[in-house]
């Protein structure tokens, strides 16, 4: 079945860093659009960033754009979200998600609270 699994939140301080691991089973990895979205208390789950397969094509929401990369290690089936400059803004939990040809799944979700 397809499972994934989130790791890598945490507390950090504003300005600092962090990055999010999405391990993926289940599907063939390789050939599907993975993303990142988050969802703040009492706010919609967003999108934050994307990546197409190969890796070769990535978009982001315009609040994170210079700050946060989404990459890949198709070998490893593993999507990163390397997450710089936090600002409190980005404080949410952060979901993995993979657009399948037969559905839509969700990871279990990772916390980041961005605080001093």
């Amino acid at each position: 079945q397809v499972q994934l699994v989130e790791s890598g939140g945490g507390l950090v301080q504003p300005g600092g860093s962090l990055r999010l691991s999405c391990v993926a089973s289940g599907f063939t990895f390789r050939v599907v659009v993975m993303s990142w979205y988050r969802q703040a208390p009492g706010k919609d789950r967003e999108l934050v960033a994307g990546v197409s397969g190969a890796g070769d094509s990535t978009n982001y929401v315009g609040s994170v754009q210079g700050r946060f990369t989404i990459s890949r290690d198709n070998a490893k089936n593993t999507v990163y979200l390397q997450m710089n400059s936090l600002k409190p803004e980005d404080t949410a939990v952060y979901y993995c998600r993979a657009q399948l040809s037969y559905g839509t799944y969700w990871g279990q979700g990772t916390q980041v609270t961005v605080s001093s």
